[in-house]
């Protein structure tokens, strides 16, 4: 892990620790102890902080910094990506087809942020997909944008759509990096990766999934790591 740190920058870090804390909320001392796990100065740690609140990333008060709403949903999306809501698949899939006309480029990317949110994969430019498994609600951003459609294809597109293999083999790759002894920062590390992962996990139903499937053993390993790492890591921001 010795590269990952002396390439993470301060915001990086800062934003890991805060989307990992709940309430998403930490003092700035905390935060410049963060820092210095990964040998960031306080200054540097400091001015980060205030480009944050310049950039609407965070709220200040008294001394404490808390997520901006913006990224309340991030992490809302990161603890989603936890424990799903799923449903019982029943063969259909989700389709959304973008009909909207001379869209602007702002809300073609709020599209496409809001598909990645969704777990959609785009089949084709303009129309998305996934099976439909997971409980969730459309936001306005793909409502005014799209016509929705349910349907069954022919042939399964999950190959067309998800790299399975290449997320397992990472998957198993982090899930046998939780397992060894680390220090505070390279615990810090390895949590934030296993979060970024499971943000990419496409959360297919088990019908479509290859045999030994590893999503869910990452994210009970996870819950048992990141229940003692926690712990032990705000016992250090506290010292």
């Amino acid at each position: 892990m010795l590269e990952e740190r002396n390439t993470l920058s301060a915001r990086s870090a800062l934003l890991s620790a805060l989307l990992g804390s709940h309430p998403p909320e930490l003092a700035a001392r905390q935060l410049v102890r963060i820092g210095a796990l990964f040998g960031i100065a306080e200054g540097t740690v400091r001015v980060a902080l205030s480009r944050m609140v310049s950039a609407g990333d965070l709220v200040p008060a008294d001394g404490r910094y808390r997520l901006s709403e913006r990224l309340v949903e991030r992490q809302a999306r990161q603890d989603e990506s936890r424990d799903p809501r799923t449903r019982p698949w029943t063969g259909t899939w989700e389709i959304a087809v973008v009909t909207a006309e001379r869209r602007v480029p702002a809300e073609r990317a709020a599209l496409r942020h809001a598909m990645g949110a969704l777990r959609l994969a785009e089949l084709r430019e303009g129309t998305w997909t996934r099976p439909a498994n997971l409980s969730r609600t459309w936001p306005q951003t793909v409502l005014a944008q799209c016509t929705l459609f349910d349907g069954r294809p022919h042939d399964d597109p999950t190959p067309l759509l998800w790299d399975l293999g290449e997320w397992a083999a990472q998957a198993r790759s982090l899930e046998q990096a939780l397992s060894r002894p680390r220090d505070l920062a390279d615990g810090f590390l390895v949590s934030a990766g296993v979060l970024r992962h499971l943000l990419r996990d496409p959360l297919l139903p088990p019908e479509l999934l290859p045999a030994d499937w590893p999503g869910e053993r990452l994210r009970a390993r996870y819950d048992d790591f990141d229940r003692d790492y926690r712990e032990v890591l705000m016992r250090h921001l506290a010292d």
